[in-house]
């Protein structure tokens, strides 16, 4: 039986619908319309990001007590010899802060990153059948305690979410035939074109243009500042929360309200955006790093140092009080979160003004996407306006103090394409981190000429490092990493990774790293950031890879992964419990842990071979994506090595 059999089954159509719910409508019956009405008794105010909020100190007492059923019995499956890890738990279930605390980063890369990034969550996920057998890593998931995603692993984390937390299993096998709700993850047709118009699908394309003017010209009607992230989060909506309609009053602050979140049931969803003035450009050490979660929005780093309400971002502050008796809520749309979060692609709306795409569209369709543009212009369209809730707030340090607007973009544009940052802050205490990289950084002619192009090199994972090391790391310590000729001379780019294992060589506690970027195992996965429609073996092809780079082909590759996979969890913890490191574990880490050798050379051509059998998949019959590409990747992406 080939290794990664059972989760094939993928495939085919033969999958039992288990159903996917929706979140709270919070804005209903407003729509995308933020609404403005008196502040509560207790204004919102803004605080300094000197600890963690309240509210997510008090969820934190939930879910880490939520963890460690999960926990244990995952690790007691690992095959951990020479400790008894059911034991080790409960002896520490009084003082949680003894125990492995997870994250799992989800890197930016489009629909390549988030299909990706659901194989690897499928794999981790108890709710996907076969996951929690001898040696399978199923309910890795539910002992994390942060998820976070950044662009194309924004799309993945914000659908789970905004859909009541469900699984990756339950979305690949949903049915459309008996479900009125709408579909999601449904890539056939590219968001250019909308959902399907038959059945229960409400729109043409025409339709659905004029439904994405419509909701966004009442925003604009409302007062506040629009621009093409508008539109493209309104877009994204159609496919991650709701084709029938899109969702247009899910907000993201919503997901605290829900009682699976409340009570501790699932992680905590981080997202990432850079702060970025208009026509700036970004680089990791001069950036600002936003994050979103269900609580707040703000930033650790020490320029802004601060984090706003999430429900109340679209309120007017100054110097962290609220400037009038009027508060805002319903800005914080889950689409608009994530279409701020990967608003690099939103480009893609821009090129229906070019003479190479044109084509493409029907008039009636042109006509549509020309009235989106011309609405709001093209100048800037890479960016989403917020109300600045740090108006005035740090002025001795926030470049941004005097600015009443707020610009953000695509978490990516710093070269952080994975969204490290949330995890390694040290309020936050996480021990491991599992690290999916998607980023297409391979090209024909590098790192030299006859690569294959849209495999990872390590270069995400460098930039925060770099980062780390400059004045805005605020002093957030970071596992030494090596340089890109050396991820691709130790074969470090194409296979599981630790990095920071010793402890003891790091000035101040930071995550142990589990780096596990994106190779051929099953299938091709290096698909273009710029293809934007998959038929549906394509889309379980890609999931299917990422759960086999998940497991290293459950376990035939290396049957001590999951093994391994369990050390890395406790590695921390048994420092910090003074809990001697089981033989077996020691030879997890000579295997996995970077030792800090280095090769500088020139690279070979970068060809990866396939790991495992390959699937059989039926290639989608439209890909337009190599025209925008030439039309518009270049332009946009031009420098940049994280897409």
């Amino acid at each position: 039986m080939l290794p990664f059999l059972f989760t094939a089954g993928l495939l085919t159509a033969g999958i039992t619908n288990a159903g996917t719910g929706r979140a709270l409508p919070a804005n209903a019956p407003h729509g995308y319309t933020p609404q403005e009405d008196d502040c509560p008794s207790d204004a919102p105010t803004i605080r300094l990001a000197s600890s963690l909020s309240d509210e997510e100190t008090s969820w934190l007492r939930s879910r880490r007590q939520a963890t460690l059923d999960p926990m244990r019995d995952l690790l007691g499956r690992l095959n951990i010899r020479g400790l008894d890890t059911d034991q080790y738990i409960n002896n520490h279930r009084n003082n949680v802060s003894n125990l492995p605390n997870i994250g799992i980063a989800v890197s930016g890369g489009g629909y390549r990153a988030m299909l990706n990034g659901a194989g690897v969550l499928e794999a981790f996920d108890s709710r996907t059948p076969n996951s929690t057998s001898a040696g399978q890593l199923g309910g890795l998931l539910q002992s994390t305690t942060y998820l976070a995603g950044l662009s194309g692993g924004s799309w993945l984390v914000g659908s789970i979410y905004t859909n009541n937390y469900t699984s990756v299993n339950d979305i690949l096998a949903q049915d459309t035939s008996d479900d009125d709700s709408g579909d999601i993850w449904q890539l056939e047709n590219s968001i250019f074109e909308g959902p399907d118009s038959d059945g229960i699908q409400l729109f043409d394309s025409v339709g659905y243009y004029a439904t994405l003017v419509s909701d966004t010209d009442n925003k604009d009607g409302a007062g506040f500042n629009v621009t093409i992230t508008d539109y493209w989060g309104r877009a994204l909506s159609f496919q991650l929360v709701n084709a029938t309609d899109g969702g247009p009053e899910y907000t993201w602050s919503s997901i605290a309200e829900q009682g699976w979140f409340s009570d501790g049931s699932a992680p905590m969803p981080l997202l990432v955006a850079d702060g970025r003035a208009p026509g700036q450009k970004i680089v990791s050490d001069n950036s600002t790093v936003y994050t979103f979660t269900p609580f707040e929005f703000g930033s650790n780093d020490p320029t802004v140092y601060g984090f706003a309400p999430m429900q109340y971002v679209g309120t007017d502050f100054f110097a962290g009080e609220t400037s009038t008796d009027q508060c805002v809520t319903g800005f914080d749309n889950v689409g608009f979160v994530m279409g701020t979060s990967s608003s690099l692609f939103n480009s893609f709306l821009t090129t229906i003004n070019n003479a190479q795409t044109a084509g493409l569209f029907s008039s009636a369709l042109q006509d549509a996407l020309t009235a989106v543009l011309r609405t709001i212009g093209e100048d800037d369209e890479d960016i989403a306006d917020y109300p600045n809730p740090f108006f005035g707030w740090r002025n001795e340090s926030n470049p941004n103090s005097g600015d009443q607007q707020l610009t953000l973009v695509d978490g990516g544009e710093d070269l952080q394409n994975i969204p490290f940052h949330p995890l390694i802050q040290p309020l936050r205490h996480v021990d491991v981190i599992f690290a999916v990289d998607s980023s297409a950084d391979t090209n024909a002619s590098w790192p030299v000429d006859g690569s294959a192009p849209g495999w990872p090199s390590g270069a995400a994972i460098i930039a925060t490092y770099e980062r780390s090391l400059s004045d805005i790391g605020n002093g957030t310590d970071f596992a030494s990493v090596p340089d890109v000729d050396t991820f691709f001379n130790l074969g470090l780019n194409k296979r599981p990774t630790f990095f920071g294992c010793d402890a003891s060589n790091l000035s101040s506690p930071s995550p142990l790293i589990v780096y596990m970027p994106n190779a051929p195992y099953v299938y091709n996965s290096n698909v273009s950031t710029f293809d934007l429609d998959y038929n549906d073996t394509e889309r379980n092809a890609i999931v299917l890879n990422g759960y086999n780079m998940a497991t290293q082909g459950n376990g035939s590759i290396d049957d001590q992964w999951p093994t391994c996979v369990g050390c890395a969890i406790l590695s921390r913890s048994l420092d910090r419990t003074g809990t001697d490191v089981p033989s077996v574990c020691r030879d997890c880490f000579d295997q996995y842990c970077w030792d800090g050798t280095t090769d500088n050379s020139k690279p070979d051509p970068y060809q990866p071979n396939m790991a495992l059998e390959a699937v059989d998949v039926t290639s989608g019959a439209r890909r337009w994506a190599g025209s925008v590409v030439g039309a518009v990747g270049c332009a946009v992406l031009s420098g940049l090595m994280v897409m």
